[in-house]
């Protein structure tokens, strides 16, 4: 069995020089196990085109990528769709735990009723990450795009309530809200309610958005790197209030939620990311793509695919002359398309 890596410290078994050609085999699999989801979310591209056929990845292609890396530590089970949809995700997740790894996903948790939280529980799931994005049900139509905000507040308590009737400290529950000029000023409140269900961690994720300027998806709706005083004075008052209330503020990869959404000075931030050398994301169709920042930040797969996992291995992929270029050009003046609207790091 493998020795387990902390969730938020598998990038640093990354060599500190990086190459063209990547030292090892990667630590971490980003598997989008299915891109079929029950939302319209402004801030998705999948709510305004078709990224690729509808479909849930099959477990043999699954079986096939997962049993390729040697030392996987670290499985995160989602992309551009809701995990909770496939049917084969918990024997997903208790294949993934049969090799010690450490499990995740992201869910909207429109569907996460005591049944699943009964399977979920039982399958091992280590971490159970809700995007949620708004502290009431009028802010989540909006971002959201259907009704469902009291459903999912109602689906968590009762999430929560289960887990301490039969004592259940995994997986570990966290809420997060998509960091916006529409939505920042409800932080506070948005702590509160995570206070008031029972979760103990919330996260401020930074927006991701291309150039087409679709939905809530846009460069002006976007806090990073033009933060605003009453951001920043949201954002205390929420970790104050979460001090309070026994909820920790966090951010999408920086270490405390005010740096998340501010620029920083380094030169060619794009080029601090490590995840090209430690990880690899694969569509639902097996489709290898930088990470699983790219679909939100970039238009046109066929721009910035790496390989196929149906056709080719992964070593084939990993050190294959797409990968060997995306890396060169990540180190450069000029990043790769998706790289272009990223910041120092991000939610791992």
């Amino acid at each position: 069995m493998n020795v387990q890596v902390s969730p938020k410290r598998y990038f640093e078994s990354v060599q500190a020089e990086r190459t063209a050609m990547a030292a090892a085999p990667p630590v971490c699999l980003y598997l989008e196990v299915t891109n079929r989801c029950n939302l319209l979310c402004e801030t998705c591209p999948r709510t305004f085109e078709a990224l690729e056929p509808p479909a849930d990845m099959d477990f043999a292609l699954f079986t096939r990528i997962v049993d390729q890396v040697p030392n996987l530590q670290r499985a995160v089970l989602h992309g551009v769709g809701e995990p909770m949809l496939v049917k084969a995700l918990p024997k997903m997740i208790r294949y993934l735990k049969a090799r010690g790894v450490y499990v995740l996903f992201n869910t909207n948790g429109t569907i996460l009723t005591r049944r699943h939280a009964e399977i979920l529980v039982a399958a091992g799931l280590d971490e159970l990450r809700v995007s949620l994005d708004a502290a009431d049900a009028e802010g989540f139509l909006k971002v959201r795009g259907r009704d469902y905000f009291d459903r999912i507040v109602t689906n968590l308590r009762r999430f929560v309530a289960y887990q301490a009737e039969v004592e259940a400290k995994l997986p570990v529950l966290s809420l997060w809200l998509t960091g916006m000029q529409d939505t920042i000023a409800a932080l506070p409140d948005f702590v509160r309610l995570a206070g008031d269900i029972g979760i103990g961690t919330v996260y401020l994720q930074r927006l991701v958005f291309d150039d087409t300027g679709r939905g809530l998806a846009r460069a002006d709706e976007a806090l990073f790197a033009q933060s605003r005083d009453e951001d920043q004075a949201a954002i205390a008052a929420a970790t104050a209030l979460g001090a309070a209330l026994g909820v920790r503020l966090d951010a999408s990869g920086a270490s405390e939620p005010g740096l998340s959404v501010q620029a920083g000075g380094a030169a060619r931030p794009w080029s601090l990311c490590r995840r090209p050398w430690s990880l690899m994301y694969f569509t639902a169709h097996g489709r290898a793509l930088p990470c699983c920042i790219a679909p939100f930040s970039a238009r046109g797969y066929e721009n910035y695919t790496l390989g196929d996992a149906r056709t080719q291995t992964l070593d084939e992929i990993f050190n294959g002359p797409a990968y060997q270029k995306f890396r060169t050009d990540l180190l450069g003046d000029e990043p790769p398309l998706p790289c272009r609207n990223c910041g120092l790091r991000w939610s791992l």
